[in-house]
């Protein structure tokens, strides 16, 4: 690891000035960077695929960033609650399963119990290719030197949202449930506050070496999701190739509003198969106003992999994702709530 410098920060506008003045928003270059849990950050500082000359901690702003509020309009959890404790809130479990299923089956406990969760949905890829610098050719790390990945080893990167430049699996749990919930991100930088649909805080593939639209400085405050009658009809299905600490080969997150077995909306997010967090949206059109029965699941996991790009070793996705979402939707639509 290269030698860095740490600061303290005070407060939260006090921190967005310590890490604000960054050249560009590329994650793994800019000279400043905030910490919490550190569980993401230090390991790639470790492999050298970070490379930060300052971090600014903002555990000093527990305090302020670590609420849990549940009221009629919907459900506030701040950018420093570890994900434990959003896991384990009694409101969440409730109200909000395929939150809290989305946080338990990630990681290990010691784990959740350091990690925030605005760190948890800033993770980036577990892609070798970026990970391992020895690895010249990653867009990621060095734009414009390509993509290892596209004719390597591929068997766990991307088929849905994928570009030329990369293919690196999007590798989080928790995000998959804010998209499919339409939750929204609320933003402090050096030009005040901001509020913006969680689905837009993650770039596309077009541009792998500036990942979120987060601006030099700018920092997550609390994550906002909005009451609906889906949200206690809610899962997270999550398959991998072992059954803990291990990230999702396929997963989907589902949330359903219905009338009998017949569907008024479903909300659907996919992970372990995409770029970044992706929300069916095809798939979601297709369910509305039907019966939801195994054929008609079958049909909405057509819908949701229609655009898949798959590489030689991750062609089994498709069919792996389109069978983890039928199980999702059929498991959901069998709750007792």
């Amino acid at each position: 690891m290269r030698p860095f410098h740490y600061v303290r920060a005070a407060d939260a506008p006090g921190a967005v000035r310590l890490a604000a003045g960054q050249p560009d928003g590329a994650a793994n270059r800019a000279p400043t960077q905030f910490i919490a849990g550190g569980t993401t950050m230090l390991d790639l500082m470790k492999l050298g695929s970070m490379q930060p000359s300052a971090l600014v901690d903002i555990n000093p702003l527990d305090a302020q960033l670590a609420r849990i509020e549940a009221g009629p309009d919907g459900l506030r959890l701040g950018a420093l609650v570890k994900m434990s404790q959003a896991a384990d809130d009694p409101l969440v479990r409730r109200d909000y399963p395929v939150i809290a299923e989305s946080l338990m089956l990630a990681a290990s406990a010691q784990l959740r119990n350091m990690a925030s969760l605005a760190g948890n949905v800033l993770q980036r890829t577990r892609c070798q290719y970026f990970r391992d610098p020895s690895w010249k050719a990653c867009n990621k790390r060095d734009p414009g030197s390509g993509c290892a990945a596209l004719d390597g080893v591929n068997r766990k990167h991307a088929v849905l949202g994928v570009s030329g430049k990369c293919i690196a699996e999007y590798p989080g749990d928790f995000a998959q449930a804010l998209v499919a919930l339409d939750a929204s991100v609320e933003l402090l930088g050096p030009g005040g506050q901001r509020r913006i649909p969680f689905a837009q805080l993650h770039r596309s593939s077009d541009t792998p070496e500036t990942e979120t639209v987060l601006a030099p400085g700018e920092l997550i405050t609390d994550f906002l999701v909005p009451a609906g009658a889906w949200t206690r009809r809610s899962t997270y299905l999550k398959v991998r190739d072992r059954q803990s600490y291990e990230f999702a080969v396929a997963s989907a997150a589902v949330a359903l509003d219905l009338d009998g077995a017949n569907v008024r909306q479903a909300r659907i997010g996919l992970g372990g198969v995409a770029y970044r967090p992706w929300r069916a949206a095809d798939a979601e059109r297709l369910l509305a106003g039907r019966l939801l029965d195994e054929n008609s699941a079958a049909e909405a996991a057509r819908a949701a992999f229609a655009g898949a790009a798959p590489r030689e070793h991750n062609r089994y996705k498709i069919e792996l994702g389109q069978r983890t979402l039928v199980r999702a939707l059929l498991q959901a639509r069998d709750m007792r709530i």
